[in-house]
């Protein structure tokens, strides 16, 4: 039952999926972090669904790449958007970490977070209108948004936190370990094995980037924030899978 509650609470917490009405207590939080990634297989399958339909109707490619762009924030709510915002407006000020992390719960949006998040989403759309959707191509994206999550959410169990309170320390301090570390290792060792066997080139070009971004995001959150968050969390997850689509486009041009 506890596995169930923490499922729910995961969906409830990270996408707009309506689910059962269960408190965050330690114990159905438990396994919170390990249910993270299925909200990004329901992700990757609702991104497979509409490749499937837009081959199916013949739709042109600005029209998919739409679809791409719009069907993570249409299924998450904008919720790691908003931690992308956050840290855009952070890194943007030069200023300490204390003065970071004050920003970072300002819940006032900067005219950076603005400009970054509109950059974002328009370098992704015109990613995903440059490529060139072939059964593998399709696979490795999906599978991306389950790897991203649980390199997001393995970040926050191991990553130092920045304060004992939020989210993030509360997500930590609730988990189940060392049980979820394993599960959770387990995972993303999976899935880099798909992406790899789907296209071995691609795969692991696309495993590469996203192990880099996880480091990028270990050296971020300690130097310039003192340690991890619930928005870095966010952040990692939008920029781990902004360079996953970028090399699957720059495989796809310098293959051929």
């Amino acid at each position: 039952m506890a596995v169930l509650k923490s499922v729910a609470l995961a969906f409830s917490m990270f996408s707009r999926i309506p689910m059962p009405n269960v408190r965050m207590t330690d114990e159905n939080m438990r396994y919170m972090m390990c249910a993270f990634p299925l909200v990004g297989a329901v992700v990757g399958l609702a991104i497979w669904g509409w490749c499937a339909l837009c081959a199916s109707l013949g739709l042109g490619e600005l029209l998919r790449a739409g679809g791409l762009t719009v069907i993570p924030i249409a299924v998450t709510g904008g919720i790691h958007l908003d931690g992308l915002c956050d840290v855009s407006d952070a890194l943007a000020s030069n200023s300490d970490a204390a003065r970071r992390r004050e920003i970072l719960k300002d819940p006032h949006t900067g005219a950076f977070a603005v400009i970054w998040c509109v950059c974002y989403i328009l370098l992704y759309f015109a990613l995903s209108a440059e490529l060139t959707f072939r059964a593998a191509d399709t696979v490795i994206l999906c599978l991306t948004f389950v790897l991203s999550r649980a390199l997001s959410a393995y970040a926050v169990l191991m990553f130092p936190q920045s304060q004992g309170t939020g989210l993030s320390a509360s997500f930590s301090a609730s988990a189940a370990m060392p049980l979820s570390r394993v599960i959770l290792r387990g995972i993303i060792v999976l899935c880099a094995a798909a992406m790899a066997l789907a296209e071995p080139v691609r795969g692991c070009a696309a495993v590469a980037a996203a192990i880099l971004c996880h480091m990028y995001l270990y050296f971020t959150a300690r130097r310039k924030f003192g340690g991890m968050s619930g928005d870095l969390a966010g952040w990692f997850l939008q920029i781990c899978e902004l360079a996953v689509l970028a090399v699957l486009v720059a495989a796809r041009h310098i293959l051929l």
